[in-house]
């Protein structure tokens, strides 16, 4: 699945527009490596997230293409959230 959509199915970030625009601005690493909006997300991988003063560090549990709000935080594990 592509980065950009799955940050949007998994609510980490709330619109794909601006999941878009946050990962094309190298603020998203997929196992420690800058990641493009079109780069694939695979289950294990690890997600480092900078957005404004929070680094959010999750890892990839599950992929879906669809998710309700109450499913969406099972498709990840919340490894590390920092406030800077």
């Amino acid at each position: 699945m592509r980065l950009d959509k799955y940050l949007k199915v998994s609510r980490l970030i709330k619109r794909r527009t601006v999941a878009k625009e946050l990962v094309a601005k190298g603020r998203v690493l997929i196992n420690e490596k800058v990641a493009k909006p079109s780069s694939e997300v695979s289950v294990g991988d690890l997600l480092l997230i900078h957005m404004g003063s929070t680094k959010i560090n999750v890892k990839v549990t599950k992929i879906a293409e669809f998710s309700r709000k109450d499913d969406a935080m099972l498709m990840y594990e919340l490894l590390q959230e920092t406030v800077l």
